[in-house]
């Protein structure tokens, strides 16, 4: 059996402050505190690469683990902001960075918000249809490439961070059965656009996830013969503080199971959802994980503590 052993994080420490700019999008306090919820966001230096903050989560993966560089069988980076153009991989220039073993077997993954859930169902079954032992989920999407400052939507939600998820035959948590799902039609809902500019239709995606978040959930869980009242904690994506806090309602559990948590660091996209599990302060013995955003897509699984 294979699962997640341990996660590292990385989240930069400068931070642009949302409190100073809110008057500047004719916005007011109470509307990005209870609306947005990103009162700080995370902002990686001018000269750190994607691949810079995946070695550097792997190096608090370290901190954390006994992991060795040359024990890892494969790893796999989740971004849709790679290095330079996105050619080469940036799995090849992490695999450079971390000095990995010629028979380490790399690849990216081009997923967003919903990219943590998909990458755990495709490296597990990667590792497992190969015989592997150890392997590294990579998520890392730095939006500030691409975030237009001018933009309102866009410029108040999104930080920069990173996660390395080891996947080993040693666990902490190992994985119920997953459910998936896409809107290719509404893809426009969140795209780069000419200027090569995020751009989003912010109501367009709330009522995506305030419908579709929910029902995925519910038969998820269905599919691993649990209930709500089953799951002790809910870890998910986190798009807004308004997002979170309609599907807490939604799913009718209270804060202590669902909270909302990127206040100091933002919207990290396919990292939202390991740097929630990575910064946990106690063991869950049954946690639902589901991301929800880009293409219109959208994943959930549940963790089992073994």
């Amino acid at each position: 059996m294979i699962g997640i052993e341990a996660i590292g994080c990385y989240i930069p420490q400068n931070r642009i402050d949302n409190n100073n700019r809110i008057a500047e999008f004719d916005l007011d306090e109470n509307f990005l505190i209870q609306k947005i919820g990103m009162q700080h966001l995370a902002v990686k230096d001018s000269g750190e690469e994607t691949s810079d903050l995946c070695v550097k989560a792997f190096k608090d993966l370290q901190n954390k683990t006994s992991i060795q560089t040359e024990q890892l069988d494969c790893i796999v980076v989740c971004t849709q902001n790679p290095d330079g153009h996105g050619l080469p991989h940036t799995s090849a220039i992490v695999h450079e960075k971390l000095d990995l073993s010629d028979h380490c077997a790399v690849f990216d993954i081009s997923l967003g918000c919903s990219g943590f859930v998909y990458g755990m169902s495709i490296i597990q079954g990667f590792m497992q249809a190969n015989g592997f032992e150890k392997g590294i989920l990579f998520t890392a999407d730095p939006y500030s490439k691409i975030i237009d400052k001018q933009d309102k939507n866009t410029s108040l939600l999104f930080g920069d961070g990173a996660s390395a998820t080891l996947i080993s035959n040693t666990p902490k948590w190992k994985t119920g059965r997953f459910l998936f799902g896409s809107y290719g039609k509404s893809h426009p809902a969140i795209k780069i656009n000419e200027d090569n500019k995020l751009t989003m239709n912010g109501r367009a995606v709330f009522n995506f996830s305030a419908i579709t978040v929910p029902n995925n959930i519910a038969d998820m869980l269905a599919l691993n013969a649990l209930t709500i009242d089953d799951v002790e904690y809910f870890a998910l994506h986190q798009g807004s503080r308004f997002i979170i806090d309609t599907l807490r309602r939604k799913l009718k559990v209270d804060e202590q199971k669902l909270p909302f948590l990127a206040t100091d660091y933002g919207n990290t996209v396919s990292s939202s959802i390991p740097l929630i599990l990575g910064g946990l302060d106690k063991s869950y013995k049954t946690i639902v994980i589901a991301g929800f955003g880009v293409g219109l897509s959208w994943a959930s699984t549940v963790l089992f503590e073994i």
